[in-house]
């Protein structure tokens, strides 16, 4: 089942999330003012998460059945993502996605990228200017074929966990095979040399920013 977590922060625009989703029957778990993207693309999350301290208009909660707002305090343990992470985990879902989290606070994007260093990690985050990917040769999700909607797109790729690393990679202008990866390294503003490439994980896990200009 996928698990959709949206998220504070810049999301893409309504048309993109819809577009991502058609088709899909998700279970959504809204992180605080991540309500407001998730219904203003269409969408009624089956959990609201957090402790509405950027969420605004609260009236908009009186909509929802009482046990499907989850209300936490303030001073808490963990974020609003985290807690939406561990509901949708909770529910079973063995495919996460995250909307939302662009701008904003820098500690709050760090918060999020450290996710995808845990056991269960979501494999994509889509903010208003990236598709981000997440693969592991140890899970069900080592390769991604990804289709941007521009050419030339700037791509670039992160190792994750422990190591060791070793990816391959097609269609992008300086290939990932043979790098040798260590931790720290990263490969910074590659190039999609056509709108489909491909990245695949031979050893360890990765993180695959895709910039994205998506369409209002």
């Amino acid at each position: 089942m996928l698990g959709i977590i949206f998220t504070g922060g810049e999301s893409p625009p309504p048309k993109t999330i819809i577009a991502q989703l058609k088709g899909k029957t998700p279970f959504i778990v809204a992180a605080d003012s991540g309500l407001i993207a998730a219904e203003n693309s269409g969408f009624r999350p089956q959990y609201i998460i957090g402790d509405m301290d950027s969420l605004g208009d609260e009236d908009r909660l009186r909509f929802y059945p009482p046990e499907c707002v989850k209300r936490y305090e303030h001073d808490k343990d963990y974020t609003d993502t985290e807690l939406a992470m561990q509901a949708v985990i909770n529910k079973g879902c063995d495919e996460i996605w995250i909307i939302g989290g662009g701008g904003g606070r820098i500690d709050h994007i760090f918060g999020i990228r450290s996710i995808f260093e845990r056991e269960i990690f979501p494999s994509r985050w889509i903010t208003d200017t990236a598709d981000i990917r997440c693969i592991d040769v140890n899970t069900g999700s080592p390769a991604c074929l990804v289709s941007c909607s521009e050419k030339n797109a700037r791509v670039s790729v992160f190792p994750l966990g422990d190591g060791p690393w070793e990816a391959k990679s097609k269609g992008l202008k300086w290939p990932l095979d043979n790098l040798q990866w260590n931790r720290g390294l990263f490969g910074l503003s590659n190039v999609a040399e056509k709108k489909d490439f491909s990245v695949t994980a031979e050893k360890g896990r990765f993180m695959i920013i895709m910039e994205e200009l998506w369409q209002q």
